[in-house]
């Protein structure tokens, strides 16, 4: 089941994440040239419904094709969106997320049905006739169906969650985006679930709670600080540099494997998110678009005139929750039983793989060395920065590529990713050697990876 969520987060983070430049610019817009906006400016502000309506969904809609069957797949999920924009009077993002996957599976199953039937000098005239009836028929179905059952499912959503939140409920949903965070499904649950919703808030409101839920990075500094503050031995020494990633860069997977060394910590987490979402209802926060990373910078560009003490007022409230209820279960915490033995484990797993492999027969370096995470542009993009320093160090002209779990080249021969990935990436490239990681700053899987393309390498 575990599995299952995060191969469902992926895509929808795969869909959404490539085109969070074009979320960025369209909450700029909305925060700066509408009425209530920072530089109010009526010509400019006609630029803010068009992209949400249409810009945004498109581009969805074509990204979810590519990532099933490339350009091909892209154009016509793109073609099959637009039925569901124009049948529609909502953002249509949840259309988008159905439609562009189901046009890129809907022309490569063509193609493979037809590959072997296509005269000589007619693939051309197959090819471009075959993608314009596929995304016409895609259209007329989305602009009939699945356009106005999207708008009325989007409606429900929306209604449900108004009415958990004018309710005094809404700070609850900690209870599930905090333990659902840790467990690598945090993309599904804020693209694929939080971000539609907040979207439509915003463009009747000018802003929206739902942005803040599972961007909060409060809970996470808070858990560090405590780390920080009352821990022992590599999480402690560790923390300072995660806290800075996390907070600043707003890359949240750092903290997890704080959470996963000691599992009760994961009641600091979800108190520091009740705690920031109960401030941000009662102080009516809201932002104009997803902030992302997660990052305070990122938390701080998109909130609306006048709302900053609102945003910063949650987001603190969460930290120090966070910190108070982590500090005793840290204070407790054996650190043969934590951090240290954690990474005594991990040291243990790299010499018995060195040893493993000292018989071999030695191979040729790779062409490149894979990090990858869920959507290819947080953790992978870290590990790959830290991976690639430490190669320059030890003299290894080795290129050292991030990338999402589902673009992953089935050749890749060396992979680097946490741990909770393992499978997956076993799944995606078989015939890689994955190198997992619990942590990604200080890690003896480094060394050994290192230690191995030594070896590799031509004296």
């Amino acid at each position: 089941m575990k599995e299952r969520l995060q191969r469902v987060g992926a895509l929808l983070a795969g869909m959404v994440v490539p085109n969070i430049g074009a979320f960025i610019a369209w909450g700029l817009l909305t925060a700066l040239f509408i009425p209530s906006g920072w530089m109010p400016n009526e010509r400019l502000a006609r630029l803010v419904t068009p992209t949400i309506m249409n810009l945004l969904p498109i581009l969805i809609g074509f990204t979810g094709g590519r990532l099933v069957y490339g350009i091909r797949g892209g154009v016509v999920g793109a073609v099959a969106t637009m039925g569901a924009v124009v049948g529609s009077g909502v953002p249509m993002f949840l259309g988008a997320m159905i439609l562009g996957p189901l046009g890129g599976w809907l022309i490569k199953r063509f193609d493979a049905a037809v590959a072997s039937r296509v005269p000589a000098g007619f693939e051309m005239l197959v090819n471009n006739f075959s993608a314009g009836i596929a995304g016409l028929g895609l259209t007329l179905l989305a602009y009939t169906v699945a356009g106005p059952a999207v708008e009325e499912a989007a409606k429900a959503l929306g209604a449900g969650a108004k009415a958990i939140g004018d309710a005094g409920l809404l700070p609850l949903i900690a209870l599930l985006i905090e333990p659902g965070k840790v467990l690598f499904v945090n993309n599904a649950i804020n693209h694929g679930v939080l971000a539609p919703l907040g979207i439509a808030q915003a463009k009747e409101f000018g802003r929206s709670i739902f942005f803040l839920l599972e961007t909060n990075p409060g809970p996470g500094l808070g858990l560090l600080v405590a780390y920080w503050l009352f821990g022992k031995g590599a999480a402690r020494q560790s923390s300072p540099g995660a806290i800075v990633i996390q907070f600043f860069g707003g890359i949240h997977e750092m903290y997890f494997p704080y959470v996963l060394m000691n599992p009760l910590t994961i009641l600091a987490v979800v108190a520091g998110g009740v705690a920031g979402d109960a401030v941000f209802v009662a102080a009516h926060a809201g932002l104009v678009a997803t902030p992302s990373p997660g990052s305070i910078f990122a938390e701080i560009a998109m909130t609306p005139k006048g709302g900053l003490m609102a945003v910063l007022g949650g987001i603190f409230a969460g930290a120090a929750t966070s910190c108070l209820v982590a500090a005793p279960l840290v204070r407790r915490m054996s650190a043969g039983e934590s951090d240290s033995g954690r990474f005594d484990r991990a040291q243990e797993q790299a010499r018995e793989r060195k040893a493993g492999a000292a018989g071999a027969v030695p191979l040729a370096p790779p062409a490149a060395v894979f990090f990858v995470c869920e959507a290819g542009m947080g953790s992978s993009v870290m590990g790959a920065s830290i991976l690639k320093r430490r190669l320059q160090e030890a003299g290894l002209a080795i290129e050292v590529r991030h990338a999402a779990i589902g673009e992953l080249p089935a050749a890749a021969t060396m992979v680097v990713s946490h741990r909770a990935l393992e499978a997956r990436v076993k799944a995606v490239a078989p015939g890689a050697r994955t190198y997992p990681v619990d942590e990604f700053i200080r890690t003896p899987v480094y060394d050994e990876l290192i230690g191995e393309l030594l070896k590799r390498s031509p004296e």
